[in-house]
């Protein structure tokens, strides 16, 4: 029974008002021992909340008056004035309390109060319609006649009920009447609203009315004239003080720097969960040191920079590597976005760059994480109007903060953009900042590192090989590698398996490459015929071409947005250089797709587009921008995009005249027919491997490396 009371009890304590009134500290706990110091065996000493008692006790009395007041008005019968006069000039108003708004007073309908006879209910209203009518026709004026009068009189001693009713005792309180007795059925108490009528003092005497003045009392006078109005002006006059206030606060505040600040443990991220860039670890992990043990630096001379720009197309890790930082370091560290910076007010940008460097220098040393510079950073004078001018302002803001005419020491600022090209030249200058981390994507090593930290926490098959799954995506950020573990984690589970397989691992690098499957999208015989012929050229151009990545997958399934079918070549090992020979065999790879099916059908689809698109991109790289066109020469005509946001190997802006730009458009097309006429060679001369190959595809949709080999050892033998 007690487990059950014990919690109930504390729910009591700690339900308003109580809670509000007494600490929770006033009753000991009896798990908790008595703090040092306290000599009192029950534990600490009760807390009152005055200012809640005061409260309490206010309101209490305001109740109070309130149920008074409104209760005894509640049995008090509310007449009209004319009413009340025709009662006087009957005199049946037996006394009254005359206010100054207000009559109350008492109303007997009868004079004198005798003991009705035993009679049954029909004589009874017999008796009541006579006396009705005996009252109707007495002229105005006259004082109806009193039960006494057409009852038979009996004696008062014959009966208890005969007694006279008690006279009414009228209160000093205001709109109240005290009687001594419930009132009869004949009589009732009465209050009317008071008129401007100066009859009505001798209309009282003449009637025989005991009246008395009645003033208000001084504590209605106070409630109603001082203390309501002035409460009622307090509470708004704090409400809209409280609103103004949070306004002004508001507005006050927008000059403030957002910049949260961020603790080693708030992160939960420290250098041994980053791979993939060892490089940039090593440039970041010494001004990690440096904030550590800053005396093995300074017996030297050498200085931290006091900028460190963090460099690198999205999703290799540049934001990971900064908290990173923030959990390597034992320093205060503040985290916030360059557009946070930005705000419709002039001059807000200026003034939160100098409250961030206000509060940096308070808690320095410090390191100060600013993600997507580009945001305030951009070169000046590019642009014209008062929004640039603003962000102008910001940035020029930010170089005297980092190094004006006042020196900034113990703060060191680390920055994260993938648009190094668009910032400013004063922003990248020694001094500023001084050291540029490339954060690029990671190579075979690094990708399997990076797959090994993600897959920490997945449960991984002993037959996993993470290197071939690496092998498998060239050119993938981190963060497409965390992606493609999760797709494999997410296919595995609608399997409900428990593991991870490699298959699981393929299916979800394809899926990141190629999209995912559609399998609603069902083609006739002929268009899946003519994808397999398609598909079945590609990978026989690029096997049998000498530079070419080995053929890793063919499929007939149509995945993502537009593709039907796909052939997955794979590098074998990691290439920064191309010759023009591996170039050219390239074009011919994508172009044996179209070459088989005019070789096959003798016409051609609308499936080559995206092949057409990637070989003239490459082809005009290979003559504007390589120099390998011998009418073109050396010139070097063409210019990329921005370096990390360039789309696919398009996107080229030409720098030469209008007969050069028609020389350019020769040599391209010249080079595309070459590798066609050679792609056609090869479809044909291998023309029963791709009948062959063709048809095994179109009966399992899908072949992988192994099984397209076997297909090939009869010629290679």
């Amino acid at each position: 029974m007690s487990e059950i009371l014990l919690p109930a009890a504390k729910a009591f304590q700690e339900s308003p008002p109580y809670a509000s009134l007494i600490s929770h500290d006033t009753m000991p706990q009896p798990t908790e021992p008595t703090p040092p110091g306290n000599d009192s065996p029950l534990g600490p000493t009760p807390q009152i909340n005055w200012q809640a008692l005061i409260w309490y006790a206010g309101m209490m009395l305001l109740m109070l008056w309130l149920w008074q007041d409104f209760g005894a008005r509640g049995t008090v019968r509310t007449i009209p004035y004319s009413d009340f006069k025709d009662y006087v000039k009957n005199k049946q108003v037996v006394e009254c309390d005359v206010q100054d708004d207000a009559i109350v007073g008492l109303i007997r309908l009868s004079g004198k109060k005798e003991t009705q006879p035993t009679v049954d209910k029909a004589t009874d209203n017999q008796a009541s319609v006579a006396n009705d009518k005996k009252l109707a026709e007495q002229p105005v004026g006259t004082v109806p006649a009193t039960k006494s009068e057409t009852a038979p009189e009996t004696k008062p001693e014959s009966t208890p009920d005969a007694k006279q009713t008690p006279k009414l005792a009228i209160s000093a309180e205001p709109a109240t009447v005290k009687a001594a007795a419930a009132p009869k059925p004949s009589e009732f108490i009465f209050r009317t609203v008071r008129v401007d009528d100066p009859q009505l003092i001798a209309d009282l005497e003449a009637a025989n009315v005991k009246f008395e003045g009645i003033r208000p009392s001084f504590l209605y006078s106070l409630l109603t004239s001082w203390f309501i109005p002035f409460a009622i002006v307090f509470l708004i006059w704090t409400f809209l003080s409280r609103r103004l206030a949070s306004a002004g606060s508001a507005m006050m505040s927008i000059g403030k720097s957002r910049a949260k600040l961020a603790g080693e443990e708030s992160t939960g991220v420290s250098f041994d969960d980053v791979a993939g860039c060892d490089e940039a670890k090593y440039e970041l992990e010494e001004v990690v040191d440096f904030l550590k043990h800053p005396e093995q630096y300074a017996s030297l001379g050498a200085k931290i920079p006091k900028g460190v720009l963090l460099v690198g197309p999205p999703g290799t890790g540049k934001t990971l590597m900064a908290r990173a930082v923030a959990g390597e370091a034992k320093v205060p560290f503040f985290s916030l976005s360059g557009s946070d910076f930005v705000e419709m007010f002039v001059g807000v940008g200026a003034s939160r760059v100098r409250d961030l460097f206000k509060q940096a220098e308070a808690t320095a040393p410090c390191i100060v994480f600013i993600d997507e510079l580009d945001a305030i950073g951009r070169e000046r004078g590019v642009h014209v109007g008062a929004v640039n001018d603003e962000r102008e302002q910001t940035l020029n803001q930010l170089l005297v903060e980092m190094d004006g005419f006042e020196a900034n020491v113990g703060v060191i600022l680390l920055a994260a953009t993938n648009r190094p090209e668009v910032l400013d030249k004063a922003l990248l200058r020694p001094g500023r900042f001084d050291r540029q981390v490339i954060v690029d994507s990671p190579d075979i090593d690094g990708r399997v590192a990076i797959l090994k930290v993600h897959a920490r926490n997945k449960p991984l098959e002993e037959e996993v090989d993470l290197t071939r799954i690496a092998q498998a995506t060239p050119g993938f950020s981190g963060a497409d590698l965390a992606n493609a573990l999760n797709e494999a984690a997410l296919m595995a589970a609608r399997r409900k398996s428990k593991t991870i397989t490699q298959h699981d691992l393929e299916e979800a690098v394809e899926k990141v490459v190629a999209g995912p499957e559609r399998k609603s999208r069902r083609l006739n015989e002929h268009e899946r015929e003519r994808v397999a012929y398609h598909e079945v050229g590609h990978a026989l151009v690029g096997t049998f071409s000498e530079h070419a990545d080995p053929v890793h997958k063919i499929s007939i399934v149509p995945r993502g947005r537009a593709a039907l079918g796909y052939t997955l070549q794979l590098p074998t090992e990691e290439k920064f250089l191309m010759t023009r020979t591996e170039l050219i065999e390239r074009l011919r790879g994508l172009l044996g797709g179209r070459a088989a099916e005019e070789i096959v059908y003798g016409e051609i689809s609308t499936g080559a587009e995206n092949d057409l698109e990637r070989a003239t991109a490459m082809a005009r790289q290979m003559v504007c921008m390589y120099g390998m066109s011998d009418q073109i020469g050396l010139l070097h005509c063409a210019s990329r995009q921005p370096m990390y946001l360039q789309s696919g190997a398009g996107g080229l802006h030409t720098d030469c005249s209008d007969q050069t730009e028609q020389t350019i458009d020769q040599e391209v097309k010249q080079l595309l027919a070459d590798a066609y006429e050679e792609a056609k060679h090869i479809i044909t001369e291998h023309r029963a491997h791709l009948e062959a190959i063709a048809r095994e595809l179109l009966v399992k949709e899908s072949l992988d490396s192994a099984a397209f080999k076997q297909w090939l050892e009869p010629v290679h033998a």
